[in-house]
């Protein structure tokens, strides 16, 4: 791999790095990792390799087709880069023991960085997660549904719209758009859209994308950023104008072992980060740092409202989940199960932002029964009485590819198909038939080997 000179160049003036074992690192190919969900994972990939920087990691040692693995369906893991889960530790200095929070997962999709936040709150925090742009919301919102956390909501706005919820978020994490350059090894191509030029705007952008959202953190909150990027324009000097300009001040650092690979680096204005080099660390290119804001700022005005508490909806759909949620109404009479105490979150994100998915897809209200929605077999608070139908892995992919699965005698009436335990989607059982109620957009295309 030719890399350009103009970044080997910047590089070399950093304290430490080592060029030739960078050019070598960059002729091998990159690991392969998930991570395991907190509930569903238990059992998956039980003897690979961990990350050793978060628990829930694990390297695979070739890649599999995952879209043939039903457990990949059923949301029992991600696929994530092994540097990015860096973020579990700036995240558990974060929270510190910390309940009740408000999260925004800002440039959320695909959903790596938030389906590892979602799996380290507790349930009594909410988790925002935003992405701007429309066709990748919907990859996220996939994603988030998968992980199954009813305090998980998705938003689709810019960061100005999602500034106006002033000093509302205790905790904002900003994986910035960037040149990319630390994901070289995973998409070659990349190289030909890399140019000093893009850095400069990638930089100039990440300083807008910062300066929007900071009046959403609370006085005393913490701001995370991260990049894919090596170039320091879009790492430490980003740092030194949070510093410099908007008066951030860095969390303390972090005690990691040597063996980790990972460099602490100081910015200008004393921000600590955190470079990965794929010449140090089992993983890709990144940069994360954490900081303070000083400032005082003003609080989001909690608004008047009604509750949208509908007796008649609450007692339909109530054998959905184990603990009784508040189903709110989306579109097309359509319901969302979220914890009735973001009632109020709802009434104040809802002033400065458009939800695409709030909480749990619950479904949708019929004359003679509810009609559950695919979000619900997902759930991690489905309710354990609901009735399900067990699967072996040929059923479960002829199951997620539309296919007739070759079970017989099932029950009449609603049912989700489970692999290894965990729900995949929701079948419909008319005695002489089944109908199968998988979204066809997550229908498997490709041919699958039995």
């Amino acid at each position: 791999m030719v890399l350009p000179s103009s970044l080997i160049t910047d590089l070399s003036k950093l304290a430490g790095f080592d060029e030739q074992a960078f050019r070598a690192a960059h002729d091998q190919r990159p690991p392969v990792s998930v991570r395991l969900h907190p509930v569903k994972g238990d059992g998956v990939f039980a003897n690979e390799e961990v990350v050793l920087w978060c628990t829930g990691g694990r390297y695979l040692p070739e890649r599999p087709v995952f879209t043939l693995d039903p457990a990949y369906h059923a949301g029992a893991y991600y696929v994530q880069e092994a540097s990015s889960m860096f973020l579990a530790q700036l995240l558990q200095q974060a929270i510190a023991g910390r309940t009740n929070l408000r999260v925004l997962d800002l440039c959320a999709a695909p959903g790596g960085k938030s389906t590892l936040i979602a799996s380290m709150l507790d349930p009594e925090s909410l988790l925002v997660s935003n992405e701007v742009i429309r066709t990748r919301a919907s990859i996220l919102e996939e994603n988030m549904s998968r992980w199954g956390y009813m305090n998980t909501w998705v938003t689709s706005n810019d960061p100005r719209d999602i500034g106006r919820l002033d000093g509302y978020f205790d905790i904002i994490v900003v994986d910035a758009p960037c040149s990319g350059s630390g994901l070289w090894r995973k998409d070659p191509a990349a190289l030909n859209e890399w140019s000093e030029a893009n850095v400069q705007l990638c930089g100039e952008r990440q300083q807008r994308i910062l300066a929007d959202i900071w009046p959403a953190l609370k006085t005393n909150g913490i701001l995370i950023y991260a990049t894919c990027s090596y170039s320091p324009q879009e790492d430490e000097d980003i740092l030194s104008w949070l510093a410099t300009d908007l008066h951030a001040v860095s969390q303390p650092a972090l005690s990691i072992p040597a063996q980790w690979g990972i460099e602490p680096v100081t910015a200008p204005g004393n921000i600590i980060g955190y470079r990965c080099y794929p010449q140090k660390v089992k993983g890709e290119g990144f940069f994360i740092s954490s900081v303070t804001k000083t400032e005082e700022t003003t609080v989001v005005k909690q608004p008047r409202y009604k509750t949208a508490r509908n007796s008649r909806v609450q007692d339909q759909a109530a054998h959905l989940f184990s603990n009784l949620p508040l189903f709110i109404p989306g579109k097309e009479n359509n319901f969302f199960a979220i914890n009735p105490a973001h009632e109020v979150d709802l009434n104040i994100i809802q002033q400065a932002a458009w939800l695409r998915r709030t909480g749990v897809e619950a479904g949708t209200p019929m004359p003679k029964e509810w009609l559950p929605a695919h979000d619900v077999a997902l759930s991690i608070d489905a309710s354990a009485q609901l009735p399900f139908v067990d699967t072996t892995r040929e059923q479960a992919l002829k199951f997620l590819k539309r296919e007739e699965m070759g079970i017989e005698n099932i029950p009449k009436g609603w049912h989700i198909i489970r692999y290894n335990g965990q729900g995949l989607g929701w079948i419909k059982s008319l005695g002489n038939r089944v109908n199968n109620y998988l979204p066809k957009h997550w229908r498997i295309r490709m041919d699958i080997d039995v």
